[in-house]
């Protein structure tokens, strides 16, 4: 009996990435293949400066490739208008809100911009993808706090139902737990890991949590000078991909542990 064909949410062909002028070409990366299948949670690693943030904004079109394909569902990112593009993607960046006046519930419910009519009005649709969203990161209990009155970790949390509310098949977070303590670390990758299995919803981040990745992610994307692979744990574990991320003279990558250590 064949096997069910899976769904390619998103693939990218000989993708250059980097910066242009009229005057000049910064090519940070090239020659990017990814094929992405739906429910999986994709990590991106790489060390401080080699282009994680350049990417997602590229895949997410706030940033225009150089060169290469970039297909989300079949269809050329670059024919896809930014009204088609909201249904089809969230992101959460790093970037913390300014201060308002509005209530967690407010600031989730404006994932629902894309689907609400000029004048914002909710339908019973919006009012149910927002209560799902609520229910599924579990914060019922700070849907009244005002947004300055928000932990970073809270605030995290909030950002990733307003993601959730938005109802896309991709979610985009670019260093979701930077500002976060060991605990929230954990707590973030263990709601996103959720999420990925109760939604089949495909949840891309950039993330220096390597250990974190490695235990909870189920596809990797590696960035280093010379290269970039994607692939399973196991799969880069054998190619020995894992171990060319972080210099060796400070930290070395253990295959039996399935982890980074410090090099003794």
């Amino acid at each position: 009996m064949a096997g069910t064909k899976q769904h390619i949410v998103l693939q990218t062909k000989n993708l250059s990435i980097g910066y242009s002028s009229k005057h000049e070409e910064n090519c940070i990366a090239k020659d990017l293949n990814i094929t992405l299948t739906k429910g999986k949670l994709v990590c991106l690693l790489g060390r401080n400066g080699i282009g994680k943030s350049t990417l997602l904004r590229t895949l997410s079109k706030t940033q225009e490739k150089l060169s290469g394909d970039i297909n989300i569902d079949g269809e050329k990112l670059l024919n896809i208008s930014s009204a088609d593009l909201s249904k089809k993607m969230s992101l959460v960046l790093t970037e913390r809100i300014p201060e308002s006046q509005l209530s967690v519930y407010e600031l989730i419910a404006l994932g629902r911009q894309p689907y609400t009519n000029w004048l914002g009005r909710l339908s019973k649709e919006d009012v149910m993808r927002i209560e799902q969203a609520i229910e599924l990161v579990d914060i019922k209990d700070i849907c009244t706090k005002k947004n300055y009155e928000l932990s970073d970790g809270q605030l995290q949390k909030v950002m990733i139902a307003r993601a959730l509310a938005q109802d896309t098949d991709i979610i985009i977070l670019d260093e979701p737990t930077a500002h976060l303590d060991l605990h929230h670390k954990i707590e973030v990758f263990k709601i996103l890991q959720s999420l990925v299995h109760k939604t089949n919803k495909t949840i891309i981040l950039s993330t220096h949590e390597v250990n974190l990745a490695l235990q909870l992610a189920d596809e990797l994307w590696l960035m280093t000078e010379n290269k970039f692979t994607t692939g399973t744990i196991d799969n880069l574990i054998k190619s020995k991909d894992l171990e060319t991320i972080f210099p060796k003279n400070q930290i070395v990558f253990n295959p039996d542990l399935k982890q980074f250590t410090l090099k003794k």
